[in-house]
């Protein structure tokens, strides 16, 4: 049964020579779970923000999911699946780059403070929305997203955006 949420037989496709193909030389052991199941969960773990722990029961067992997940950040393997993905989103026309966003929401817990206090007017320049708004306000930031380590500055970096144009 195919949800929505998981990868399409084309985006397998596109990303499956991505993955390392590992054996056992020795052909012994546990049968591997299917790089599929698992980036799907990896996936589903990613987007909702759960704990590993909470992995729905339709996906491989949480630490399966995770000791991959390590394995494949380790070597870089994530981060081409993404890149991959993302550069194929943008292809196909579903991802426009011309805005991006940084969410830098936090909230601040006070040890023994049982509910919210409004901030001084004296704070209010150093809160989060000021902040936020001044990250977007800057005519630096797609400077700074140029040289993030993120595939979305390699996407930009492809679409013709450098920081030599944002000077002019």
């Amino acid at each position: 049964m195919s949800r929505a949420e998981e990868l399409t037989d084309e985006q397998w496709e596109l990303i499956e020579p991505l993955l390392p193909q590992i054996k056992r030389k020795d052909g012994r052991g546990r049968p591997r779970i299917k790089d599929r199941a698992v980036l799907n969960g990896i996936f589903w773990i990613l987007r909702t923000g759960a704990a590993w722990a909470d992995l729905p029961k339709r996906f491989p067992s949480y630490q399966t999911c995770h000791r991959r997940f390590q394995e494949w950040v380790g070597a870089g393997t994530l981060r081409a699946v993404l890149e991959a993905l993302a550069e194929d989103l943008r292809r196909r026309g579903g991802l426009d780059l011309s805005e991006c966003f940084i969410d830098g929401t936090f909230v601040v817990a006070k040890k023994g403070a049982a509910q919210w206090e409004r901030p001084s007017a004296a704070k209010v320049r150093s809160s989060w929305r000021w902040q936020t708004a001044m990250v977007f306000l800057s005519p630096y930031t797609l400077h700074l997203l140029l040289h993030m380590k993120s595939p979305l500055s390699r996407i930009l970096l492809r679409a013709g955006l450098s920081p030599i144009a944002l000077e002019d």
